[in-house]
């Protein structure tokens, strides 16, 4: 009795998502039984996308993620699968708070506030950062009825709703620009800050609701709404990011891996998918995942379901730089007391953020030095990745140099650019992913995962990536009965 052909699966895309999906579906395959050959299949000549370690002198450089939150439990679990989790380091706990841009100055964010609203009255009341009137008006959230009807509303429209305008402009937009590097006037509440939503469904305030998580006194509670944007929440890999890539790759066998293999099309024919290579050639597969950005899944989608190319085609991306700069630790005045801080747009700078990178983790930078991590870009500043190296790194200078108190040039500047990067989650995003559930639903064998779905992080990709690759194996599984 002959032993049927394996069967094959091709990943396209081998960032992260891409990645944990071929890894999913291997181990899959083998928990199942099944024969299966896997392909990932990169455009470019490298695997891991936006995740990237640069090492340097000594210094720990990020060049895209450096970090990922801890309250998503696929992080941590692939961690631990890949043999990584005695090596996930927390942030460290001597400056667990952050800074905020206002005229020039940069200002703490006031001791338990959560991203939009305070939990904490002092604080807020002491804050240079809203003016008598914005605190006023922010206080109202205690009054305002919560919202009639549904249907989904812009982040923007919901924090001018219940904290007004100084609050949107000072505090959520440079937060939120921080998270997802988009305009909050856009940005789809339900998709992206669904649990404030829910405090205003359950409690009327928000103000209300954080506070009754705080007197609940519980450990998670306490954490996830007393320490800001929940610094303690955040955890890295000693080693840098960039290790989670290399582990991942380890467990892929080598004559797997397709780099430099731009998918240019897709068709069916006899029961299977073909993808034409970008340069000639042909891969067959009897299951595939698009592990890639909406533009390049249209392309090769559109074809088969216009409906499912045209929901596709209605989630862009945003850009952004990340720049390191390494410098002694006299060079810079500020004492860095804190992970970083934020720039509202209203300021008028090129820069979004800066991480303090040496205060946030242990072993990014060698002892008597100090690195930095800016960030620019964003839904207001795509512009500026336009320009040169040098002038970008002159202007990001420019603009630290003064808050900071930094004198002389940086030891070491690594600059990174990611085009169109960061999934953008506007207004509708979740009836839209849901249409495009039912489009992919009607192509057997076809999977799509990535950040543009169902969460941005590390942890959101993998667990798309697993629930692609689970639902292909069970195709594979049903079709070979």
């Amino acid at each position: 009795m002959s032993t049927p052909a394996p069967r094959r699966a091709v990943v396209l895309g081998g960032g992260i998502t891409g990645l944990v999906a071929a890894h999913r579906l291997i181990q899959g395959a083998s928990e199942r039984g099944i024969s299966l050959e896997v392909t990932l299949a990169e455009a470019s000549g490298r695997f891991g996308g936006s995740i990237e370690t640069a090492r340097e002198a000594g210094f720990v450089m990020e060049r895209g993620p450096d970090c990922f939150l801890s309250t998503k439990p696929e992080g941590i679990a692939l961690c631990r699968e890949l043999g990584l989790e005695g090596r996930l380091a927390g942030t460290k706990s001597a400056h667990r708070r952050s800074f905020i841009l206002r005229k020039g100055r940069l200002v703490p964010v006031p001791e338990g506030f959560y991203l939009l609203a305070p939990s904490s009255i002092l604080p807020f009341v002491t804050t240079p950062i809203f003016s008598s009137l914005g605190k006023l008006r922010m206080a109202m959230d205690f009054f305002i009825p919560a919202r009639r009807g549904g249907g989904d509303e812009t982040l923007a429209s919901f924090v001018r709703r219940r904290f007004g305008r100084e609050a949107l402009e000072r505090m959520a937009q440079p937060m939120i620009g921080g998270i997802y590097s988009a305009d909050p006037e856009e940005l789809s509440l339900e998709a992206t800050m669904p649990q404030f939503l829910e405090m205003e469904r359950a409690h009327g305030s928000v103000i209300r609701a954080l506070r009754k998580r705080m007197r609940e006194g519980a450990a998670k509670s306490r954490a996830a709404s007393a320490s800001g944007p929940r610094y303690g929440l955040f955890l890295t890999l000693e080693p840098g990011m960039g290790s989670l890539i290399d582990a991942l790759l380890e467990r892929i066998p080598a004559g797997s891996l397709r780099p430099e293999a731009r998918a240019a099309s897709l068709r069916g024919e006899g029961g299977r998918w073909r993808i034409g290579i970008e340069g000639g050639g042909e891969i067959e597969a009897d299951a595939v995942c698009l592990a890639l950005p909406t533009e390049p899944a249209r392309g090769l989608l559109e074809p088969l379901s216009e409906r499912l190319g045209a929901r596709l085609g209605e989630i862009p991306y945003g850009s952004v730089a990340t720049l390191n700069l390494a410098f002694s630790r006299e060079q810079v005045a500020h004492p860095l007391d804190g992970m970083g801080f934020v720039v509202p747009e209203i300021e008028g700078r090129m820069l979004m953020a800066c991480s303090f990178s040496s205060s946030k983790f242990e072993g990014r930078a060698p002892e008597g030095k100090v690195l930095l991590r800016a960030f620019v870009g964003g839904a207001y500043g795509e512009a500026a990745l336009f320009v040169s190296d040098e002038e970008m790194i002159g202007r990001v200078m420019d603009e630290l140099g003064p808050l900071l108190g930094i004198r002389g040039e940086p030891e070491a500047a690594v600059l990174s650019r990611y085009g169109s990067a960061m999934a953008q989650y506007r207004l509708g995003h979740l009836d839209r992913v849901r249409e495009i559930d039912e489009e992919v639903g009607k192509l057997p064998g076809i999977a799509v995962a990535g950040s543009a779905y169902r969460g941005v992080g590390i942890p959101d990709c993998a667990a798309g990536a697993g629930a692609a690759a689970a639902s292909l194996l069970d195709y594979i599984a049903a079709s070979a009965a």
